[in-house]
């Protein structure tokens, strides 16, 4: 039976057209899975959640589905361009179902470090550094309970009433068989543009190689979502992202919200 792995957090560069000239609008990293060069506000906290993320795969007669809900990121602003980010699931669902499967695990998942740096803020291109480390908190069959981590480094270019944002990732992850680690590289090339004061709409091409020596698996999706300003601290966001070869998930829903203090 095909092995299947989900990563529920989700994240999007956005660039909003401010429908308030006297505060700054919220920039987040959602709700696409790029991430912006933006950081919170020295001093300022913010909240990115999931309501809910729905994610499922059908190979071979076997359908795997994974929910999670209200996974969480807390941000706090560290200086004018750097943030700290910690992300956590509290309900996680994995379940497989097939012709003589029904297994269905649950629980909490595990806890995501961030830090944010952005190195350079010109006129046209900016560029930010996101290295992290994951935490194995998550509950039994959720989790490979190994430490792991890499590093982002989202680059911005601003366009005519768009932004463009590319999403190199590399990370360093536990091999399959548990006696090594190995690379994964992920790109994204990812187009916001407001529509409105309040309404941006994004699309997105993802893309990564999982280089296991056990074998190497790449998987490509195509994503769409739109963000909405209720106020310049409040966000609300939908999306859905579609696989588009057979080692990617089919087909993965959410909504969201972010909020800053």
């Amino acid at each position: 039976m095909r092995k299947f792995a989900f990563l529920v957090i989700t994240a999007s560069t956005l660039v909003a057209t401010a429908a308030w000239a006297d505060e700054t609008p919220i920039c987040t990293d959602r709700p696409t899975k790029a991430n912006s060069t933006c950081s919170v506000p020295k001093g300022a906290w913010q909240v990115e959640a999931d309501g809910g993320n729905w994610t499922q795969a059908k190979a071979g007669g076997i359908k795997a589905e994974t929910t999670a809900v209200a996974a969480t990121t807390l941000k706090y602003g560290l200086s004018d361009s750097s943030d700290l980010q910690v992300t956590w699931t509290p309900y996680l669902q994995a379940r497989v179902k097939g012709p003589g499967v029904d297994d269905k695990t649950d629980g909490v998942g595990d806890v995501w470090v961030r830090y944010k740096t952005r190195v350079h803020s010109g006129d046209k291109v900016s560029l930010a550094l996101l290295p992290y480390v994951k935490i194995p908190t998550a509950a039994k069959g959720l989790g490979n309970d190994e430490v792991e981590g890499g590093v982002a480094v989202p680059i911005s270019i601003a366009l005519d009433g768009a932004t463009l944002t590319f999403g190199p990732q590399v990370d360093l992850l536990l091999d399959a068989d548990g006696e090594g680690r190995h690379a994964t590289v992920t790109n994204v090339v990812n187009l916001a543009r407001p529509v409105t004061d309040r309404l941006t709409l994004v699309g997105e091409l993802w893309t990564s190689s999982n280089f296991d020596p056990a074998d190497t698996v790449t998987q490509v999706s195509a994503d769409v979502a739109a963000a909405y300003l209720v106020a310049p601290t409040l966000q609300l966001d939908a999306g859905a992202n579609f696989g588009l070869n057979r080692d990617t998930p089919d087909a993965q829903l959410y909504v969201g919200v972010s909020k800053r203090f």
